[in-house]
């Protein structure tokens, strides 16, 4: 399946727990003051590829702990992700997805493809980038008002659940 991505980076141990390869979707609506990579909010620049060659960079590192599908927009681009994402999980690696939408908000979504890559997510870091609530210190997210959700346990109790590291 086509995906539109800005780049990936392989072996990454700053986009969530572990070793992770980290695929930058290209094209993103939120346009947030200081985000860290611009570059791929045009929904037209960045390379096309294909999910399956991915997953063959995927296949062939046996360090990794699992996949970060960030942005961009993930979930504009939520069929592949959904898709990178289930082929993520038959190999046993856990996938983290960045969201500037609200958990909410995907939650209540009736597109499916954006209810598989949701279905498909383990840990969810959601909202927008807000530069006046930027911090360094701030574990795998820029900003205070973002959250780390633990999706297994939110959707077991149906109320948000942030992930304990």
């Amino acid at each position: 399946m086509e995906i539109r991505i800005a780049g990936i980076v392989n072996d990454s141990i700053t986009d969530g727990p572990g070793f992770r390869l980290t695929v930058f979707t290209q094209g993103c609506p939120h346009n947030c003051e200081g985000c860290h990579n611009p570059q791929t909010h045009d929904f037209s620049a960045g390379t096309v590829t294909d999910t399956d060659d991915i997953m063959a960079k995927v296949k062939k590192n046996p360090l990794l702990d699992g996949i970060t599908l960030s942005g961009g927009e993930p979930f504009c681009q939520s069929a592949p992700c959904a898709e990178l994402a289930r082929q993520a999980h038959k190999l046993g690696l856990t996938v983290m997805t960045y969201t500037g939408y609200l958990y909410e908000q995907l939650a209540s979504s009736e597109d499916e493809d954006v209810k598989a890559l949701l279905k498909e997510t383990d840990i969810l870091v959601d909202g927008p980038f807000i530069l006046a609530k930027r911090k360094l210190s701030l574990m795998f997210r820029g900003s205070e008002n973002q959250r780390i959700i633990d999706i297994k346990k939110t959707t077991e109790t149906g109320s948000v659940v942030e992930y304990k590291f």
